[in-house]
């Protein structure tokens, strides 16, 4: 039952689903927000290995920096504006 796994377990079953039907994007909004950092390094691991071995784009919005730069490419928001990381 749901109820009776880690906030990491719940992450992993959600990804799972979401990559089930193998869709060409997966957009994930703040993915690490409610876990700790092992948890939250683990998600990012299998989203970024799911994406490589399904050829699939994934999009994660996060406040956090350190989950960004996992990310093979960051684009940030500020004062409505969108700009590229360098």
């Amino acid at each position: 039952m749901p109820d009776t796994m880690s906030g990491g377990e719940q992450q992993r079953i959600a990804i799972a689903r979401a990559i089930y039907t193998r869709p060409e994007m997966i957009l994930a909004d703040e993915a690490t927000g409610s876990l700790d950092s092992a948890s939250g390094k683990a998600v990012i691991s299998l989203l970024k290995q799911m994406g490589k071995r399904y050829d699939q784009t994934i999009m994660i919005v996060t406040h956090d920096y350190e989950v960004a730069k996992a990310a093979d490419r960051i684009l940030y928001i500020e004062d409505g504006k969108l700009y590229t990381k360098k």
